[in-house]
């Protein structure tokens, strides 16, 4: 009895369209990362499980795929690509040298229940610049959020920035600061569930008062309205409370102290709701949402983590990073109507009764640097041009039928109709070099 063909949920197949537009979005990102001399490299999709669970939290440990192998290991799937640059960067270090600015671009797996734009298993670019605790650094990896996202010719997104040590500071101030990463993974939930599921879960898990929770919950929900700096001004009374509070606010006016100079206002904004879940976080976090589809969540997160080899090694060493969640992003532009109906190829050729004669045109259209796909047969115009606006060329050249016009072609625009006849291959390049 024949198998019928299946996809396992959360995972997912795709077809040319969206799939040569994922390919063509990671051209973008990957010359975005290399303007500003990101390097890049590349970690195995299975990792001995010690590795990958030492830092992970209570619920990324639940969704992580993890097995025995053929040798009797206990490995496991990664579930991102910053614990894997931990054990990298640890076995490298001293052949990379400090500091060190890297990306990884691949695929990562996480067990979570499946749902629009994400995905069991999904491809993240992440950059990272490694053994600095320079604020230069962390204003970098902003601007390249900034300038990848703008590379993809996104207009409308906002990117959402956040310190750890003003939460510690919180923590600090209401006596809880063992229960922070509880507090910090509940609080992480504030855009997919309601505040009261937040308050209710909080005196579930953690010893918060009714009092101490409706504090935390009302400095989470101060927003800025126009200029960070300003906003961070009107925090000022939070630095008495204590060091760290006073830490964390004075690092972000660092931050926007420079950010003002490189990235207009517009593009960020400071959200104290901003946590991540994830516990190897420690300064400056930031999530990045598409403005006409906050819904989706966010399509580039990250954040500094200062003991980014603590299992490791007994140096410290200190990170700051982001991860672009491409197919997130995709699912979004999608939804948007976004992606076009793009060919890899420029235009198709279709050979009317010569088909040799076709494939050397196309060869000599080759050589002036355009990608061109023939029809591989000899058949009606009406069928090879179906085909042609079946997969969405804009344009057609078609072939005559004598090896002597082995130098010109006709040229069909298919949205207008207009064909233009007898034209040199020179002319044809040059029509189809001035079209996007």
């Amino acid at each position: 009895m024949p198998i019928t063909p299946r996809t396992l949920s959360g995972f997912k197949d795709r077809l040319p369209k969206e799939a040569y537009t994922k390919s063509q979005m990671l051209k973008s990102i990957v010359t975005s990362f290399e303007k500003f001399g990101f390097s890049p490299i590349e970690t195995p999709h299975l990792e001995y499980a010690e590795i990958l669970k030492k830092q992970g939290s209570d619920e990324i440990q639940k969704e992580m795929y993890h097995f025995l192998d053929h040798g009797g290991r206990e490995v496991a799937l990664r579930f991102d690509l910053t614990l894997p640059l931990a054990r990298f960067i640890s076995q490298y270090k001293n052949e990379l040298g400090l500091p060190f600015k890297r990306y990884c671009i691949g695929n990562v797996f996480r067990g979570e229940r499946a749902q629009k734009g994400r995905y069991r298993e999904f491809t993240q670019c992440d950059f990272d610049f490694i053994g600095t605790t320079s604020i230069g650094s962390d204003v970098e990896i902003l601007q390249v959020i900034f300038q990848s996202l703008s590379d993809l010719k996104l207009k409308n997104f906002t990117i959402h920035i956040n310190n750890r040590k003003i939460f510690n500071g919180l923590c600090e101030w209401l006596n809880t600061q063992e229960y922070t990463t509880e507090i910090l993974r509940i609080i992480d939930k504030i855009d997919k569930i309601d505040k009261d599921s937040i308050t209710q879960e909080l005196q579930e898990k953690t010893p918060l008062t009714p009092a101490q929770i409706q504090t935390l919950l009302d400095f989470i929900a101060f927003k800025q309205k126009d200029n960070s700096l300003e906003f961070l001004a009107s925090l000022a009374p939070y630095k008495a409370y204590n060091a760290t509070l006073k830490e964390g606010l004075e690092e972000l006016e660092s931050l926007c102290e420079i950010l003002a100079m490189l990235i207009p206002q517009n593009f960020y904004q400071i959200n104290l709701s901003i946590a991540r879940g994830l516990g190897y976080y420690t300064g400056i976090i930031y999530e990045t949402t598409l403005d006409d589809l906050p819904s989706l969540g966010s399509v580039c997160s990250g954040g500094r983590y200062d003991n980014l080899t603590q299992n490791f090694s007994n140096d410290t060493m200190s990170g700051v990073g982001a991860s672009i969640g491409l197919d997130r992003l995709l699912a979004g532009l999608e939804e948007l109507g976004l992606i076009a109906s793009n060919t890899p190829a420029k235009a198709i050729l279709i050979p009317l009764n010569n088909l040799s004669y076709a494939y050397k045109v196309a060869k000599n259209l080759r050589e002036y640097g355009l990608k061109i796909e023939v029809y591989p047969e000899l058949t009606k115009p009406q069928k090879a041009f179906k085909y042609a606006n079946n997969k969405g060329y804009n344009w057609v050249i078609i072939t005559g039928e004598s090896e002597e016009a082995s130098q010109t072609a006709s040229l069909k625009n298919m949205q207008s109709g207009k064909q233009q006849n007898q034209l040199s291959l020179q002319n044809i390049a040059e029509i189809l070099d001035s079209t996007l």
